[in-house]
């Protein structure tokens, strides 16, 4: 993870490509700890193309110590942690539920 600010992270994929997010939200459960990310584009046109869904991360941690991100591979660990989230920014952002993010 490479940081450029306080709320924007640069991440790479398996692939090697880069995306850029602004981090929204961070929680801790009794199953780890997770962060929501919303896409960032530096084209205006692409602001619009996208829908601005939430990309929901659990955080985990190597055997160096270092920290990266891992897509959320079971359901139910998934939508109690989106629902959580969801409840949480829906104080900040104008969020519609039926429009969540889709699992990864």
């Amino acid at each position: 993870m490479e940081e450029y600010g306080n709320d924007i992270v640069t991440l790479k994929d398996d692939d090697g490509k880069e995306y850029t997010f602004e981090v929204l939200d961070a929680i801790e459960t009794d199953r780890g700890r997770y962060v929501a990310f919303m896409p960032v584009y530096d084209e205006p046109e692409k602001i619009l193309d996208e829908s601005g869904e939430l990309v929901i991360a659990k955080v985990m941690t190597d055997e160096a110590g270092e920290e990266y991100f891992e897509d959320i591979a079971d359901d139910d660990e998934y939508e109690t942690v989106a629902d959580a989230f969801v409840d949480r920014l829906s104080e900040i952002y104008d969020i519609d539920e039926k429009d969540e993010t889709p699992k990864n």
